[in-house]
C-alpha cells in the first residue's frame, strides 16, 4: 500500500513538472500576427458634409383682420385647399361708440337736408312750370337735391360699415370677411367661433386668424459650421433625406448662404437654403425634420485605399506594402504617401502607391508558432 501511494505521489510531482514545462514553453514562443491585405484601386470618391435642419414652406403667410371684432364664422380648417381672395372667416364688428354715434348724427343730418332739398326743388318745380321762375333756377335746385341724395346714401353707408364692418356699396369686399391672400394650403387656424380679434396696423401686429402656405414651393432650411461653409456655393447640388418617411430621397439646389455667422454651442454656423425640386406624387408636411448632404469635393477615378490601412505619425502619413506574403510571416515595406480627400471609408493616395499594390490593414488573426 505504501509503494502504491509512493509511486502515486512521484506521478503527480512528475505531471505537474511537465505541466509547468509546457505552459513556459508556450508563454516564450514568439507569436504572430496576421493582418488584413487590402489592394490600392482606381474608385470615385466624394468628400461631402450632412447639415441638419427642416423643410418649410418659401411663403408661409399669416391672415390677419383689418377690423378689431369677434369670429362670427370659420369656413375654413388646417389642411383645407384655398385660393387667393377665398374668404376664411367673418369678423362681427363690435362699434366704437363715439364713431357709432357720429355716424347716426350724421344720418339724421342728411335726413333733415334731403327733406329740405325736395321741398325746394318741388316748389322750384311748379313756379318753372309757371314760367315764373328761370331754367338756370330750376337746374340748381336739381343739383341740390341730387347732392342731398348721395349724402343721405353716404351717410348710411357710414353707419353700416361703423356698425357692421360693412359697405352698402361694395359688399363683397368688405372687412369683415377675411380672405387668403395666397394661393396655398391652411396650416393652422389658432382662432375659435367668439374668440376676440385685432385688427393689423403700424402699432400692433393683430391677431393671426389663419396660416396659409404654397406647399408645392418648399425649401430646405438648415446650418453649416464655418470649417465647411468655405467649400460650398449657391447652384450646388444637395440631396434632402426626410426622417419622417424612409427611402425618400430629394433633390435640392442651394440658393442662399447667409453673410454673416450665428454663434451656438460655442461654434460659428451659417445658416443656408436649398430649393427643393418636389414630385408632384410626394406630399410633405411643413417642419419636418431632414438631413442635406452636399458635396464639398469629388475625384473620379483616382488611387484608393481603405483609410484604416494608414499610419498618421506628427504631419507624415504612411502605409505598409506587401513584400512578401509566402514567408511563415507576412513581410512589408513602409512608405511615405500623400493623401487627398477621404468620404470616410477610402482615401485618396495621390503619391506612394500604385494601382495593385498590396496594403497592410487592420489586424486579424494572433496565433500560436
Amino acid at each position: 500500500m505504501k509503494k502504491i501511494l509512493r509511486w502515486a505521489g512521484i506521478a503527480l510531482i512528475a505531471l505537474v513538472f511537465i505541466g509547468t514545462f509546457v505552459f513556459l514553453y508556450q508563454k516564450s514562443t514568439p507569436k504572430v500576427t496576421t493582418y488584413e491585405i487590402n489592394t490600392a484601386e482606381l474608385l470615385d470618391i466624394e468628400k461631402t458634409t450632412i447639415i441638419t435642419g427642416k423643410i418649410e414652406p418659401r411663403d408661409e403667410v399669416n391672415i390677419k383682420p383689418q377690423i378689431s371684432g369677434i369670429i362670427s364664422a370659420l369656413y375654413k380648417e388646417a389642411g383645407d385647399v384655398v385660393k387667393k381672395d377665398e374668404v376664411i372667416a367673418k369678423v362681427k364688428v363690435i362699434p366704437d361708440m363715439s364713431s357709432l354715434s357720429s355716424a347716426e348724427n350724421r344720418v339724421k343730418l342728411a335726413e333733415i337736408s334731403l327733406k329740405q332739398a325736395q321741398t325746394d326743388f318741388d316748389r322750384m318745380k311748379n313756379l318753372f312750370n309757371e314760367k315764373v321762375v328761370s331754367a338756370e333756377d330750376y337746374e340748381k335746385s336739381e343739383v341740390t337735391l341730387k347732392n342731398a341724395k348721395m349724402e343721405m346714401n353716404n351717410a348710411k353707408d357710414a353707419l353700416n360699415i361703423v356698425r357692421e364692418g360693412i359697405s352698402l356699396n361694395n359688399a363683397q369686399m368688405s372687412t369683415t370677411l377675411i380672405r387668403s391672400t395666397i394661393d396655398g394650403i391652411v396650416l393652422d387656424v389658432p382662432v375659435k367661433i367668439g374668440n376676440s380679434v385685432i385688427l393689423s396696423n403700424s402699432f400692433n401686429d393683430g391677431t393671426t386668424i389663419a396660416t396659409v402656405a404654397n406647399m408645392q414651393d418648399l425649401i430646405f432650411r438648415g446650418k453649416i459650421d464655418e470649417t465647411e461653409v468655405g467649400r460650398i456655393t449657391t447652384g450646388m447640388p444637395v440631396e434632402i433625406s426626410v426622417g419622417a418617411i424612409q427611402d425618400l430621397s430629394l433633390q435640392a439646389t442651394l440658393e442662399y448662404i447667409a453673410p454673416k455667422a450665428v454663434e451656438e454651442n460655442g461654434a460659428n454656423l451659417f445658416e443656408i437654403k436649398a430649393a427643393i425640386q418636389l414630385p408632384s406624387d410626394v406630399k410633405i408636411r411643413a417642419g419636418y425634420s431632414a438631413n442635406a448632404e452636399i458635396v464639398l469635393e469629388r475625384a473620379t477615378k483616382t488611387i484608393c485605399v481603405p483609410e484604416a490601412s494608414l499610419e498618421f505619425v506628427g504631419d507624415s502619413t504612411y502605409v505598409y506594402v506587401l513584400t512578401d506574403s509566402t514567408s511563415p510571416t507576412q513581410q512589408f515595406q513602409r512608405r511615405a504617401v500623400t493623401t487627398g480627400i477621404s468620404d470616410g471609408i477610402y482615401i485618396e493616395v495621390k503619391q506612394g502607391v500604385k494601382v495593385g499594390d498590396k496594403v497592410r490593414g487592420i489586424e486579424i488573426i494572433d496565433s500560436e508558432k
